[in-house]
């Protein structure tokens, strides 16, 4: 490793990130914090800690306070955690990660709000790069908003910023300045730990205000500047439910258009939901009230809808879902699945399989061009190709206490209603008579037929349904 690339690695270990994720947002009536309510299935912390994550920022203290348990639940002890026991105010919720930023002090930090979910990593990283080529003690991220109503702004001076005045405290000429605050400040680190001991609670909230650091690094003659960006979405946050309806919706936009830009073909785009790590090939068609959630990723040439909703699957090129529902399985190339099918689990549907209409597949691997028609279950089993499954047939794989699995070989036939009580094993070629119960493995290209002797009762319904069938007998009586 080149000399300039082993400082440049050092530095990233020096640098870390406070995310505030405190709140608990009471206008949205709530029982988590409220970084915690998701934008497109992920929770908004979620989104500022995987922008970090791309910015190669490693070092990451997460400052928590309402219902602390549900985002270390969340991180999983991944990332350090704080707690703010009182709300006073985001420079009293820096303060709390005083002892985790003192370990890196020669460092940068990056302060971000954890209900803030369009932070993005170049923004992050070409604003770092700002802070440390002027040596600020702080620079602030900011945007340009065309109705900057409600946001701080930023008054500049020829060196850098001069200060950030918050609305209410405005004259009417600043009202009209449209760059404003985003929230999101990089610092360097030992300029930070000074700065939030200058910090007071002379204000009408009684709260410590971390943009007061910017008055403070001028007034201790230390450099303070901003960063411009282009993404206006940064400063997007949600204090209320109907805030949280329009970041979902500028994310679903967002990742429409970029699949759009790849390729993707949207007839219409009601009730589509895709997630923002969601991949999907060129020249395939998402149909309406289709959902593609967590990890997903589809190949090229796919028609995937109307009503699907597939969860963290890999889907190939050429596949045809039609109404499925489908978790955290594999569906090979060339597969055509649907109407209201369920695939869950641990399924493996491999090339060319056809799967109709009111069939589940559950911890299955289901062979190369095998046909389950309609009507069937399938779990805890191994199929192989070319396999043919009647109407009504079902893998009974659970006795009570343990599931257990059904082998089936190559080119069977399995006649319609069949029950095949695990574990079971059909040779290759085997066939099974409908309505046949099997118990017992079935060799090579052999007929398994399980059937009671028909016994026929004359007359038997007659005697039943003689007071139905001929009623004036009953009115003689």
């Amino acid at each position: 490793m080149r000399q300039h690339e082993v400082l440049q690695e050092e530095q990233r270990i020096m640098d870390q990130v406070v995310i505030l994720a405190g709140g608990h947002g009471s206008r949205m009536k709530a029982a988590i914090p409220k970084p915690m309510l998701e934008v497109l299935g992920v929770p908004m912390l979620g989104w500022v800690v995987q922008a970090c994550e791309a910015a190669d920022l490693r070092n990451i203290c997460v400052v928590t306070g309402y219902k602390s348990q549900f985002i270390e639940h969340y991180l999983n002890n991944k990332y350090k955690t704080v707690l703010q026991a009182e709300r006073l105010g985001t420079g009293h919720a820096v303060m709390q990660a005083v002892p985790v930023l003192e370990e890196n002090p020669d460092g940068n930090t990056l302060v971000l709000c954890g209900d803030a979910p369009f932070m993005d990593s170049e923004t992050i990283q070409q604003a770092y790069q700002l802070h440390t080529a002027q040596g600020n003690a702080v620079t602030v991220i900011t945007a340009k908003l065309d109705n900057p109503f409600g946001y701080g702004r930023i008054l500049r001076s020829e060196t850098g910023i001069a200060a950030i005045v918050e609305e209410k405290d405005a004259t009417d000429a600043q009202r009209q300045i449209q760059e404003v605050n985003s929230g999101a400040y990089w610092f360097r680190t030992a300029d930070l730990l000074t700065l939030l001991k200058g910090l007071s609670q002379s204000n009408v909230q009684g709260e410590y205000y971390l943009t007061d650091t910017i008055g403070l690094a001028l007034e201790q003659g230390k450099k303070a500047g901003a960063y411009l960006t282009d993404n206006t979405d940064v400063v997007l946050g949600a204090n209320t439910r109907k805030d949280l309806l329009h970041l979902n919706e500028v994310a679903r936009w967002k990742v429409l258009e970029k699949h759009m830009e790849n390729g993707v073909n949207f007839i219409n785009t009601d009730g589509i939901i895709i997630g923002k790590d969601v991949e999907i090939g060129a020249e395939t068609t998402i149909l309406p009230g289709t959902q593609l959630k967590g990890r997903t990723k589809i190949g090229a040439r796919s028609t995937i809808g109307p009503n699907c909703v597939i969860e963290n699957c890999v889907v190939g090129e050429y596949v045809i879902l039609n109404y499925v529902q489908a978790y955290e399985s594999v569906i090979e190339d060339s597969v055509k699945i649907g109407p209201f099918v369920h695939i869950r689990p641990n399924s493996h549907i491999r090339s060319g399989v056809k799967i109709g209409d009111f069939v589940e597949v559950k911890n299955s691997v289901i062979g190369e061009s095998t046909a389950i028609a309609h009507l069937t279950y399938v779990g805890d089993s191994d199929v192989g190709k070319k396999v043919n499954f009647g109407c009504g047939t079902v893998t009974v794989n659970y006795d009570g206490i343990k599931k257990n699995r059904c082998v089936i070989g190559d080119n069977c036939f399995i006649g319609c209603n069949t029950n095949l009580i695990a574990p079971v094993k059909l040779g290759k070629g085997a066939y099974t008579a409908a309505g046949s119960t099997v118990t017992k493995d079935v060799p090579d290209y052999a007929l398994a037929v399980e059937r009671a002797d028909l016994k026929v009762k004359e007359g038997y319904s007659l005697k039943k349904l003689k007071s139905k069938l001929f009623p004036e007998d009953k009115n003689k009586n």
